[in-house]
């Protein structure tokens, strides 16, 4: 069969040897569990527990009324013993409730009881926003908004994003091997949200065990269909992945549900599983521990709020002081600071690197090769953008459409200048942002 994928991208080496035949190991949570209450795109939420209170295992312990937002639940049962700012994997403090973990896991009554076939569409919905669901890729977004499109937006296409072209992640591999189950039965539950007979899971060729094993459990359903993926960076981006697959490009400045098109992660549909089959709501997820400073890469099962140095200890402990620390992938994740945070709902990766592995690379001028602008995968020139970036001019970002930029870092990584072109583009981001906030400020206070 034909390997499906997209214009431009990379092809760095992706690392995943040391996790990729390594099993999933459930981790027994520690002594102290910390809950950051954003851990979401979108409103802020209210905590909804005091120092002193007893919580139970999936216990709600801050939501809000706002739309654009997903609740939180107690990952263990036992005591709340500090609501204060804490450090995050971001590197900045956040609100942050501290539960003493009494190892009981005195359960909370499951959110839903009905099986799939006597669920809604609109009750599925809800017991999404219910569970705290959100894309578990990284990104946060809440998913039942993701699966509330606007009427005239309809839904042709639903999509399982089951690439995982992250260099050194494992967890989504290791999830479709070892539960290939949950992941049909979330996808299920989304088409029928849609009322769909047809959906894809799309997964890059360098899985070929977890291809093999998801065409295995989806050939009891006639219309979700396996997809091989080319190997290639970034095969996992919605957009990509939406053009390797159907074939449409998502206009500029626009959405997938623009062209009838749904993306969601493998861990994200598990959840939805979870939920719908057991009324758990997510309180858990699977991370791959790995780089050059870990004694032992593995990937685990990890409740929400752990923190980074316990999980590192349950795969042997650092073999030598980390030169970076990354959550996620090294491409698109995020940097931090400290071993002493918490594991969040988006957390699919901690790696600690080596100095060999975070060597910083001196930039030099650019040499007008094209090479960014070959790989680009959104058809953006990476180099001039760069340049009117730093060069703080604005109004030339806009123009040559800076925001349509994924981060992706492949213009980065091939440059043979070494300049540091995502870095400029991010910083570019937040000045037109700030720019937009502005100018929309004055037109209200105008009316």
């Amino acid at each position: 069969m034909r390997k499906l994928t997209f214009k431009g991208g990379i092809h760095p080496d992706d690392s995943k040897s040391a996790t990729n035949r390594v099993p999933i190991k459930t981790v027994i949570p520690p002594e102290l569990m910390y809950y950051p209450v954003q851990q979401h795109i979108g409103a802020p939420l209210n905590i909804l527990v005091s120092v002193g209170d007893t919580v139970k295992m999936g216990q709600k312990i801050a939501d809000s009324d706002a739309y654009m937002c997903a609740p939180l639940h107690s990952s263990v049962s036992g005591t709340v013993k500090k609501i204060e700012p804490c450090l995050t994997p971001s590197g900045i403090k956040a609100m942050t409730i501290v539960i003493e973990n009494d190892g009981l896991d005195t359960k909370e009554e499951p959110i839903n009881t009905k099986p799939l076939s006597e669920l809604s569409p609109e009750e599925i919905i809800k017991l999404v926003r219910e569970a705290g669901i959100v894309g578990m890729g990284g990104a946060g977004f809440p998913t039942h908004v993701k699966l509330s499109p606007p009427p005239e937006k309809k839904i042709t296409h639903v999509i399982v994003n089951g690439a995982e072209c992250e260099p050194y992640l494992t967890s989504d591999h290791r999830v479709m091997l070892e539960n290939p189950e949950e992941v049909i039965s979330g996808l299920l539950a989304i088409m029928k949200i849609f009322s769909l007979d047809k959906a894809y899971i799309g997964i890059e060729e360098n899985k070929p065990d977890a291809i093999e094993m998801m065409k295995k459990h989806a050939s009891g359903y006639e219309g979700i269909h396996v997809l091989t993926l080319k190997k290639k960076y970034p095969q996992g981006a919605e957009k990509q992945l939406i053009y390797a697959v159907t074939g449409k490009e998502v206009p500029s400045g626009r959405l997938p549900m623009d062209v009838g098109c749904l993306v969601t992660n493998v861990d994200t549909v598990t959840e939805i599983s979870r939920v719908v089959n057991s009324g758990i709501p997510l309180m858990s997820r699977v991370v791959t521990v790995s780089g050059g400073a870990v004694a032992q890469p593995a990937n685990f099962r990890v409740r929400i709020g752990t923190p980074f140095r316990y999980v590192i200890e349950q795969a042997g402990g650092l073999i030598c002081e980390p030169k970076k620390i990354i959550m996620g992938g090294p491409m698109m994740g995020i940097a931090g600071v400290s071993l002493d945070v918490p594991v969040l709902k988006g957390t699919s990766g901690i790696l600690a690197f080596d100095e060999k592995q975070a060597t910083v690379r001196n930039e030099s001028n650019c040499l007008r090769c094209g090479k960014c602008v070959s790989v680009c995968p959104m058809n953006l020139i990476p180099s001039q953008l760069g340049i009117y970036a730093n060069k703080k001019d604005i109004e030339k970002c806009e123009e040559y459409n800076l925001m349509d930029c994924i981060e992706c870092g492949s213009c980065s990584y091939t440059c043979p200048a070494q300049r540091h072109l995502v870095q400029a583009i991010r910083w570019g981001k937040t000045q037109i942002l700030a720019k937009r906030a502005k100018e929309k400020a004055k037109k209200e206070a105008n009316k």
